[in-house]
């Protein structure tokens, strides 16, 4: 196609030398000539210090965080040029990336490719699988790197996060963006959403959670001092991130790293673009070598690796539930080996729900349902997929979700008229192909149900009616734009309310829809434990840092809570510190006195 090949850089930057000219080294190569393991000091950072810069007295306050606005991409808008340039100009790169190990880059020559998904023979990448011997040396330079980086006062490494933020907000903008919708096939909003407003607001929430964390001390009095040491933890933390959420792939290895611990992280494949812009957007913003190692390659690999090294401290986990449960298994398993119990959290999948009372306003409940189960194609792990609605009003609901979703267009991102871009490869594509044809089969399929794969992985929005409430498409995960409805009578509120808690293992987001009062509160008493996130009158997606601290229960993970301070907190190791300023010289108390 004629396509160049570059080494990313942002909009209206200038770009360095491109990565891909550069003749790889046989020690960076992964080639025969290269050896199969190295000493921890071949990937130690550069000039590191031996203690941390002194030189200030004062309480440092990071800036106020405060949510980042999103913009609108309207026609005639700078950012929608802007966007519109960076999309032409990726759709014509074939971008080379490495893996990147104490701030080294390494090409092992094992090639895998980044395709758009909305069309799959376009090649946007080719990414270097990891090695053995390159996860044994992501391993040394993290734990190089960590004893300068826990040494660094927690506010110079928060600096570190919120010049990345600014960067973003920045000059960054477009490039991840468009990195988002190109590798992830999410519209210009859906992008926008995730890439740029949610990271932001990680990168500026977490420094601001973190010192009301550390600013948590023990009472004293005149004879004691009394601290706590927030220690970041005894080893690596693994990060393993999702293709869904851009934002998601930025948290999960500098969440850890903002508290000090030094992080392995493993980009999921499908998404590889945008991850690798997002590392070197945090090089940009000054993050030292080793203290984040960017290590794509076999998930099974990696983890096998990893999973059962002596040094792993915690593993920060997006994905699904069948991989999380395994990794517990393995790192169960695993315990005699290590330094210390490993902190592990993970956010896994859902069967999200929307339940409707027969007082729900049949406008507000449609839209719901439309935009909370379509947007970015119900690849999101809040997307609702499984609804239920009162008989009274169901015919209104059906026809007006159905007139809504004749208007969704569907198609390549980089037209801002559509509503709905591709899903994410071929194995979506297939499983949820067979998932509608099930419906088609079983249930009733009241729109949609159209595949196309020819060209890229596109599956229409598709809406299902079942009057069995333990049917297949009701119960278990889809990941795909197909919602299912259960029709009940509407004199069996309380009854449905129970099917909903427990037809399904998980319990991440869950929307209840009611303008009787009393309807809210018995739903919310019925479904206290059906979903870590918890709607009411709105749809089950859309969690903004700061204001929905995002995580579920029960099959859904750890519910630590991404974007808030209860996810700080499995990121240190509390110390506790006495001092006692004029010890006792005597062992004798008291009451030991003669009578």
């Amino acid at each position: 196609m004629g396509a160049s090949t570059v080494r990313p850089a942002p909009a209206g930057t200038s770009a360095p030398a491109p990565a891909s000219t550069q003749k790889p080294s046989q020690a960076s190569s992964g080639s025969a000539a290269a050896p199969e393991a190295s000493e921890s000091a071949a990937f130690a950072p550069a000039g590191a210090q031996s203690s941390p810069v002194s030189g200030f007295n004062g309480n440092r306050r990071v800036p106020t965080a405060v949510n980042e606005p999103v913009k609108s991409y309207a026609p005639g808008s700078a950012e929608r040029a802007a966007l519109k340039q960076r999309l032409r100009e990726m759709a014509g790169e074939r971008a080379d990336i490495p893996l990147i190990i104490g701030g080294k880059e390494v090409r092992t020559g094992d090639l895998a490719q980044s395709v758009m998904p909305h069309n799959h023979q376009h090649v946007l990448a080719d990414y270097h699988r990891a090695k053995g011997s390159n996860i044994d040396d992501a391993v040394e330079a993290a734990r190089a790197a960590s004893r300068e980086w826990a040494s660094w006062a927690w506010e110079d490494r928060a600096a570190v996060f919120l010049k990345a933020a600014e960067l973003l907000t920045t000059s960054w903008r477009a490039t991840l963006n468009a990195a988002t919708m190109l590798g992830q096939s999410k519209t210009a909003f859906q992008a926008e959403i995730d890439a740029a407003c949610e990271l932001i607001d990680f990168w500026r929430f977490n420094p601001y959670y973190a010192q009301q964390l550390y600013d948590q001390q023990p009472l004293s009095d005149h004879s004691m001092w009394n601290q706590l040491d927030y220690r970041p933890l005894e080893g690596f933390v693994y990060a393993v991130t999702p293709f869904n959420f851009t934002s998601i792939a930025g948290n999960l290895p500098t969440a850890p790293a903002l508290m000090g611990n030094t992080v392995i992280w493993k980009p999921a494949s499908s998404a590889m673009l945008s991850g690798y812009y997002i590392m070197r957007l945090l090089e940009e913003a000054g993050l030292p070598p080793g203290v984040i190692n960017f290590v794509p390659g076999d998930a099974a690999t990696i983890s096998d690796k990893l999973l059962g090294h002596k040094h792993l401290a915690g593993v920060h986990f997006t994905g699904s539930t069948g991989v999380f449960n395994s990794m517990w298994r393995t790192i169960g398993a695993s315990m005699s080996k290590y330094r210390s119990y490993p902190r592990i959290v993970g956010e896994t999948g859902g069967k999200d729900f929307i339940v409707a009372h027969a007082s729900a306003d049949p406008v507000a409940l449609s839209v719901a349902i439309a935009r909370g189960g379509f947007e970015y194609q119900g690849q999101k792990c809040s997307a609702a997929s499984r609804i239920y609605v009162p008989e009274s009003i169901w015919p209104e609901v059906r026809d007006r979700t159905v007139a809504i979703m004749d208007e969704l267009k569907m198609g390549d991102p980089a037209d801002f008229r559509n509503f709905m871009g591709a899903v994410i490869d071929k194995r979506a594509f297939d499983k949820i192909g067979e998932y509608v044809s099930h419906g088609r089969d079983n249930a009733q399929i009241i729109a949609g149900g159209g595949v196309h794969g020819d060209e890229g992985y596109f599956v229409e929005p598709t809406l299902v009616e079942t009057h069995d409430p333990s049917y297949k498409l009701l119960c278990e995960e889809i990941f795909g734009p197909v919602v299912t409805a259960h029709v009940y009578p509407d004199a069996k509120w309380e009854e449905t309310l129970a099917t909903v808690d427990q037809t399904s293992p998980y319990a991440l987001t869950g929307a209840i829809f009611a303008r009787d009062r009393a309807a809210v509160r018995t739903a919310s008493v019925a479904l206290r434990n059906a979903a870590g996130n918890f709607y009411i009158n709105d749809k089950p997606t859309g969690a903004v840092v700061g204001q929905q601290p995002f995580g579920g229960a029960r099959g859904s993970g750890t519910n630590d809570k991404a974007g808030s301070i209860l996810n700080l907190v499995r990121w240190v190791s509390a110390r506790t510190i006495k001092e006692t300023f004029s010890p006792p010289l005597d062992y004798r108390y008291p009451f030991m006195a003669e009578e």
